[in-house]
């Protein structure tokens, strides 16, 4: 027996979940009744499930070096246990890898970049998102505020707290930032009748959303544009700004400058909501054991994560106070089990839509690589190697007389009340 093969063996017997192994050979190790059956057709694969790169084995499935049979759910518990240590805690560079990244993560976001990023991650046919995501096509995380909640209903619950938590008006002047298929910009023009403003740099994106709001007689009071935040004109402020699922596109050496900018496009007394994921590792620039440079490839190019405390350092820095921080962590993993469990349910329907559109290779490693990402991310998000923070801002007070009770148009409320009552939705 082989060194190699000796500790495949070790890692295959103190797994949770039973897995049967089928070797290059035609070797199989493990109980023939089991939930997990991996077949490795490439040696090298080998490789990175003994040493735990598991994002290594993600781009062995894409690539076809290996396959298995059982659910997603069974597959990630596995994966979870190959890990040779959390890798929030893998092992990185001191000062000068620091200063390389912010180098490397400056050069990385410029205007063109950003927008050919957006696209490669949006270059697939709407088809393909509306089979696993809600009927909104909200790609972000939910808010179940009742566990029993739907999918659909829980995208409903996150618009509503999110208007909640602006304070929103009728008649203010809203701005969505990377506004994606529309969902929230919808929800906030027909249920608290501002006037709405998204933008994106992904064309399908911005032309449904255009086609929707004609359908929906919107057209005087809501806008959606292809268009970058960098563009927009601060001699037209807004009364209330959000940004959802965006800033992470934004790379972390520009993130003062994302906020200031978001700063200078705020009327005095408005609010920001920035939504995003955080890195859950204080100095750490991404998850290890090959995981962030699994989504780097397939995923989201140009995506960079960090910790909470740099986003409120660089909103400080963006000339921003911040009012309100809140965790919605297991609420993404819910909800990313769940556009999982779709897409499982749906695979056949992804396949010939992906197929279609980028010939037979491509379209089948599209779908691999999607797999794997909806359910590594559940599971990031479940043991919290990663979290998703909303973040509620103002511009930095000027000074002046007690706030407390000033008028709500020129001031911030200061009492959460204002947040805890939305309007009942539907029950399921």
């Amino acid at each position: 027996m082989s060194p190699l093969q000796s500790i495949i063996e070790r890692k295959l017997a103190n797994l949770t979940v039973p897995l049967q192994l089928v070797m290059p050979s035609g070797q199989i190790l493990g109980p023939n009744d089991c939930e997990l059956r991996f077949v490795v057709k490439d040696p090298s694969a080998l490789a990175h499930m003994a040493t735990g790169q598991v994002g290594g084995l993600g781009r062995d499935y894409v690539e076809g070096k290996v396959d298995f049979q059982g659910s997603m759910r069974a597959l990630m518990r596995a994966v979870a246990g190959l890990l040779p240590e959390s890798p929030v805690k893998a092992p990185r560079g001191g000062w000068l890898f620091d200063m390389l990244h912010r180098m490397m993560s400056a050069w990385r976001h410029t205007e063109a970049r950003d927008a050919r990023q957006i696209e490669f991650h949006y270059d697939f046919s709407d088809e393909f998102f509306q089979l696993w995501l809600d009927p909104r096509r909200a790609y972000s995380c939910a808010y179940y505020r009742r566990s029993d909640m739907t999918l659909a209903q829980a995208q409903e619950a996150k618009f509503e707290h999110i208007c909640c938590k602006l304070d929103l008006r009728p008649g203010e002047r809203f701005l969505d930032v990377g506004a994606g298929w529309g969902g929230l910009l919808l929800w906030a023009a027909e249920h608290y009748g501002v006037n709405a403003t998204g933008i994106t740099l992904s064309r399908n994106q911005c032309e449904h959303v255009n086609a929707l709001i004609k359908e929906k007689g919107l057209s005087d009071r809501v806008r959606m544009a292809l268009q970058d935040y960098r563009k927009l004109d601060p001699s037209q402020p807004f009364d209330k700004i959000s940004s959802v699922g965006m800033f992470e596109h934004v790379g972390r050496a520009k993130l003062p400058e994302y906020f200031n900018q978001l700063a200078n496009l705020l009327k005095p007394g408005g609010l920001i909501m920035n939504h995003g994921i955080t890195a859950v590792g204080l100095r750490h620039h991404g998850l290890g054991s090959g995981m962030g440079d699994f989504i780097e490839k397939y995923i989201f190019p140009g995506g960079e994560l960090t910790h909470i405390c740099n986003v409120l350092e660089a909103a400080t820095q963006g000339g921003l106070e911040t009012l309100d921080v809140e965790n919605l962590r297991p609420h993404y993993a819910r909800t990313l089990w769940t556009w999982s469990d779709n897409l499982e349910t749906h695979l056949n329907e992804a396949r010939d839509i992906l197929v279609h559109q980028k010939g037979e290779e491509a379209g089948m490693q599209a779908l691999r690589a999607y797999r794997i990402y909806l359910a590594g991310c559940a599971m990031a998000f479940e043991h919290g190697w990663i979290a998703l923070h909303q973040v509620v801002a103002q511009r930095a007070a000027p000074g002046g007389p007690d706030e407390l009770d000033l008028p709500l148009n020129v001031a911030y409320p200061w009492r959460r009340d204002y947040m805890y009552s939305p309007r009942e939705l539907a029950s399921p």
